[in-house]
């Protein structure tokens, strides 16, 4: 296998244009704006095709020439987010950066993420450069400013980091690599509290260089990611601000990938953070945001541009973007680079999975029962005492209810749940109520009963679930529906993707110690010949390609197939999302998809199940009422991290807006809280 070459160049998609005549160039800019309207396409057309250096020699010339200001043309001329972004491209780098600090704290209210974006990803020569041209631009000291804007921990690594003094030096000491590593961790995970002093004085002031391999370090010691630790340790827009950092830490371009992305997905466009991000990096790093973006998304910058934005407004950014990128072709060095790393932490983290349902002290299955007996008996229902109970007592717990109620009342539990509660309540009351094999083979029922198949619900559950509990699903469906669950698949889907599920279904999985020793010989022989399949499989005919990736991801380890997946970035220079992406189609694609998801962050899938579920018209809510119920003992609360990381909302605020009456109230008691 071939080494990935680090790719420490930043490459602009905006470069200095050759035979350049600033003289010409005001002449062309004067012309497009004289008369009645002006030339748009002219002028973004010549603005998008200078870098930054000759657009200053520009302005100088319109000046020398015509004995007025171009900036002060553009604004009159122009007008909306086109104009915005047109007379910001004419600004020095520095004092581009001033002013959207300045904007950033001035006025009603603080924008914490524009801080946040600018000052995490800056390097020293940058922020002094700011600091100065804000001195220049203002009148005031921007320390000054932002501390009379900010309070707390958040405040204190802003002002570190406007300090400008990161270390730069090349060389490691790699005594200080692991004591560094040490007080972080002795600074969060190892104590009660968290001493927030060692974090900003070690990621405020470190190398790159270093801080890169303490982070590998910390994981060695916490057996979690030093993002995973600060999301636990910390809050609010400190904890925003400690992410951003080592984000920036690991890699730039793919900090400005997922700030592009969220920028642009959903409803409406974020085109202060848009603009700001296409100017600043045009002439850095650009091409290597291309490739994150097209790594971490499956799809290219430029197609989402051109998707979200319009008219003069698009086709500006569309130049700045510089080119669309072919879906699946081979990663530039700095994205294959980052691809392997991706693979490599979730091959070594070991996440600490957090339910969000735990079982109830001082539990008395007797005193449930009554009072569940008294909120149904009589005329009318007390929804909230069901809800109290069902929702805050843990599945073990519900099940001795159940047992207790029958015992004690000579009734049946279900039943009058079902007679007292209607809707979606009632849907998400019995989920709870049922044992997990129960309810998951209602799902797989649900899922294909009736017109139509829901294979998205077939696909998640026979994905996710661990061999233990395909196995007791495989029961409690033959002991509710008096058929096998292999045979009810195989009469609702066909071909391949039947055979997937098939596959599955056997709940035969090759389950490795989860603390499999990486240098083990025989395992890194089996990966090899994994890697060596999946290679030939990539080189196979569509259907051949097909049933060689079900052998292969439908019955290896999760472990295993995370260092196969890391492998196959180095063997090939693709990813293998991407390859699935590309040559696949349908459901099969959706199968294995969910599996490379799930292999690389369970978590992370659900949350994008999550979110699909409730983003739009419309909430697909037997897909949210599976998900809660399923995940509420398991881990939830890691659902909801990645919920807000990938989304900038909560999965609490998602439900508080889509949801309404006691079904809301039931799923906010199981999400578990507001992040």
């Amino acid at each position: 296998c071939n080494k990935i070459r680090a790719g420490n160049v930043f490459r602009g998609s905006i470069t200095a244009a050759p035979d350049f005549d600033p003289s010409a160039d005001a002449e062309t800019l004067y012309n497009a704006m004289k008369g009645i309207g002006s030339d748009k396409e002219a002028i973004l057309d010549l603005i998008t095709s200078r870098n930054n250096a000759q657009r200053q020699e520009v302005i100088a010339a319109y000046k020398n020439n015509f004995g007025k200001d171009l900036i002060d043309d553009l604004k009159y001329e122009l007008t909306g987010k086109f104009e915005r972004l047109i007379v910001s491209l004419m600004r020095a780098p520095a004092y581009h950066d001033a002013k959207e600090i300045r904007d950033a704290i001035k006025g009603v209210g603080t924008n914490e993420k524009c801080l946040i974006e600018v000052l995490a990803s800056r390097n020293n020569t940058q922020i002094h450069e700011m600091v100065a041209a804000y001195k220049e631009a203002y009148g005031s000291d921007l320390e000054e400013d932002v501390i009379a804007d900010t309070s707390g921990h958040f405040k204190k690594m802003l002002v570190v980091l406007l300090q400008g003094t990161r270390e730069e030096s090349g060389v490691v000491d790699a005594d200080l690599v692991g004591n560094d590593a040490q007080e972080l961790f002795a600074a969060g995970e190892a104590q009660w509290g968290t001493d927030e002093a060692k974090f900003i004085t070690i990621l405020g002031n470190r190398s790159v260089t270093h801080l890169r391999m303490v982070f590998d370090e910390y994981e060695k010691i916490a057996e979690v990611s030093i993002e995973d630790s600060i999301k636990s340790e910390l809050s609010g827009d400190f904890e925003r601000l400690m992410l951003a950092v080592v984000q920036c830490i690991r890699s730039v371009p793919m900090f400005f990938a997922k700030r592009l992305y969220k920028s642009m997905k959903g409803l409406g466009t974020a085109d202060n953070t848009l603009i700001r991000i296409m100017i600043s990096r045009s002439e850095i790093d650009m091409l290597d945001i291309r490739e994150c973006f097209r790594l971490k998304y499956e799809k290219s910058l430029y197609n989402m541009i051109k998707d979200d934005t319009s008219g003069d407004y698009k086709r500006t950014l569309l130049n700045l973007c510089g080119g669309d990128d072919d879906l699946a072709g081979e990663f530039f060095p700095e994205a294959a680079q980052i691809a392997y790393k991706m693979w490599e932490l979730s091959a070594m983290t070991k996440v600490q999975l957090r339910p969000t349902v735990r079982p109830a002290a001082n539990f008395d299955p007797a005193a449930d029962a009554q009072a569940l007996r008294k909120a149904m008996k009589g005329f009318g229902t007390d929804e909230d005492a069901i809800i109290d109970i069902v929702a805050q007592r843990s599945n073990a717990q519900r099940q001795e209810i159940r047992q207790t109620f029958k015992s004690l009342l000579g009734r049946d539990l279900m039943k009058d749940l079902k007679s007292e509660l209607s809707k979606n309540l009632e849907r998400l009351i019995i989920g709870l109520m049922l044992t997990p094999a129960e309810f998951d083979a209602k799902m797989m029922r649900k899922a294909m009963e009736g017109a139509g198949t829901d294979e998205h619900a077939l696909i998640e559950i026979l994905v996710t679930r661990s061999n233990a509990e395909i196995q007791a699903m495989n029961a409690a469906y033959q002991a509710a529906y008096k058929k096998t669950l292999e045979e009810a698949i195989q009469s609702d889907t066909s071909g391949l993707f039947c055979r997937i599920l098939v596959s599955l279904v056997q709940g035969a999985r090759e389950e490795g110690p989860a603390d499999q020793e990486r240098a083990d010989v025989d395992a890194q022989v089996s990966h090899c010949k994994t890697l060596q399949e999946l290679a030939a499989a990539c080189n196979a005919e569509s259907d051949d390609m097909e049933v060689k990736f079900m052998s292969i991801l439908c019955t290896r380890s999760f472990p295993h197939l995370r260092k196969v997946f890391q492998e196959f970035v180095r063997f090939s220079n693709k990813d293998i999302e991407q390859i699935i992406k590309k040559e696949m189609s349908g459901d099969v694609k959706n199968a294995f998809y969910a599996i490379v998801r799930s292999v690389k962050n369970q978590p992370s899938y659900f949350a994008d199940r999550l979110y699909k579920a409730m983003k739009g018209l419309g909430t697909d809510d037997r897909a949210l009422i599976r998900i809660m119920v399923s995940r509420s003992e398991t881990d939830l609360f890691n659902i909801r991290k990645e919920f807000k990381e990938a989304h900038d909302a909560s999965l609490h605020e998602f439900i508080q807006g889509d949801t309404s009456g006691d079904y809301r109230k039931t799923l906010l008691i199981l999400c578990g809280g507001e992040d």
